[in-house]
């Protein structure tokens, strides 16, 4: 035999005892599976103008198809209720920091931000591949990639500006505290002499 058996489609032939063995693709294979495996996590939000985190409870994330597009849809475990959808409409960035998923949102001028927090590394990976998944909007990327790529810019300058503001506003929270503490013990110590 010129040919090697089995890089092609002919079924192999052995001279001791015939014996015929060929070669198919599982059925498995021809369709992708379009399955997801909820994820439970914690979920806080945290509202705008807000700077402290909100508890809202624990929730069951599922990834939804339509057609060929997707969407995160975070649901309440306790209530069944719809707490958020993001899909391709949505402004959004994600980032990892530990098992947290932070999701910050831009809704009107400003940002809501999510954080979803998984159970273990693996889960959170999952969860953060899912919703830059159905997050990223594919069409305008490939048809577009100038404007993709100013929206993503205009979305990344907008929580950066929003994280800058909150972290001014707590700076100055915090030194106007300590600015009236030192304060009131000034006093408490010339009323003891």
């Amino acid at each position: 035999m010129d040919e090697d058996a089995v890089m092609t489609d002919t079924p192999l032939q052995v001279s001791e005892g015939q014996v015929t063995v060929t070669y198919d693709k599982p059925a498995g294979l021809a369709q992708p599976s379009r399955e997801f495996k909820d994820i439970q996590v914690k979920v806080h939000v945290r509202r705008p103008e807000r700077d402290s985190w909100v508890y809202l409870g624990r929730a069951l994330v599922s990834q939804e198809f339509m057609g060929q597009n997707s969407r995160v849809v975070v649901r309440s475990m306790s209530s069944g209720k719809v707490l958020v959808v993001f899909g391709e409409v949505s402004d959004l960035q994600a980032e990892k920091r530990g098992n947290f998923v932070v999701i910050g949102c831009i809704e009107g001028g400003s940002v809501v931000s999510w954080s979803l927090n998984a159970l273990n590394n693996s889960e959170t990976l999952r969860l953060l591949a899912s919703v830059e998944l159905a997050c990223y909007k594919c069409s305008l990327a490939v048809i577009d990639p100038r404007t993709h790529a100013k929206i993503r810019r205009r979305i990344e300058r907008t929580i950066k500006e929003d994280r800058r503001r909150r972290h001014k506003r707590r700076k100055d929270h915090d030194a106007m505290i300590d600015a009236f503490s030192r304060q009131h013990l000034d006093e408490d110590v010339e009323s003891n002499s």
